[in-house]
């Protein structure tokens, strides 16, 4: 049984309440990046504003053509995707660890202070 405790602030922002909660209809923390569905191009965009692995993307593309190959395709990609997978489980297991915080926030009993 934890509570949380609520302490409204009635000054101003009583008069707009009606305003502002057909914008703010639920009430709920929610502090996790990716869903099921933005997962992948979400977690990729942002893997690849890094200049590192930008790098590696630009070798094995150039590797891809046969003038400048240099190693095997597949041996070039290598490390690119082993530094995408690795990134993309830290930062799945991480939303996961924000996901149930939120929800175990979202559910615990409030307790509100009213004048």
């Amino acid at each position: 049984n934890r509570w949380r405790i609520v302490f409204p602030d009635n000054g101003k922002q009583w008069k707009d309440w009606k305003q502002a909660s057909m914008f703010y209809s639920g009430n709920r923390i929610q502090t996790t990046k990716y869903t099921w569905f933005t997962f992948l191009p979400q977690n990729l965009f942002e893997q690849f504003h890094r200049l590192g692995n930008l790098y590696f993307f630009f070798l094995v593309v150039l590797n891809w053509f046969p003038q400048v190959e240099i190693f095997h395709r597949e041996i070039t990609m290598l490390p690119l995707v082993v530094v995408l997978l690795a990134s993309m489980i830290k930062d799945a297991i991480e939303d996961y660890r924000k996901y149930r915080f939120d929800k175990t926030i979202n559910f615990c009993k409030t307790r509100v202070y009213d004048k």
